[in-house]
């Protein structure tokens, strides 16, 4: 009971977050997000959770699809085109990664992305 309460208190604060966030801390969001599930993908892999691990990459693979489907090509198209193939690249990677139960391989993808959410901090959103 105490779980389920604690459950749906995170779930709205996460929408209070969300309904105030800018769209530049909404895509920060999604690369919190998507950080959180590869390193918690990661220690199922140590685990030898295989539930948890599947679980993980799939939600770490849902939020880049999404990151992927905010790309705004009509900008700075060659920005938008790199971006484009690197979430294509992280999202095969995290697929092989589940594959073969590869810690080294979502570090990886975390590594790549790490790059990409940093730079995407740096950037002044006004």
């Amino acid at each position: 009971m105490r779980n389920d309460a604690m459950k749906q208190y995170k779930s709205v604060n996460l929408q209070a977050a969300v309904s105030a966030a800018s769209p530049h801390q909404l895509i920060s969001m999604l690369y919190a997000g998507a950080h959180e599930a590869i390193a918690r993908a990661k220690g199922s892999v140590e685990r030898n959770d295989i539930e948890g691990r599947t679980a993980q990459i799939n939600k770490a693979s849902d939020i880049i699809v999404n990151l992927k489907s905010m790309l705004d090509h009509s900008k700075s198209a060659e920005v938008s085109q790199s971006l484009d193939q690197l979430y294509d690249v992280l999202i095969a990677k995290l697929f092989e990664a589940n594959r073969t139960n590869s810690g080294q391989m979502l570090e990886e993808v975390n590594t790549l992305l790490a790059e990409v959410s940093t730079a995407w901090a740096e950037i002044d959103p006004e």
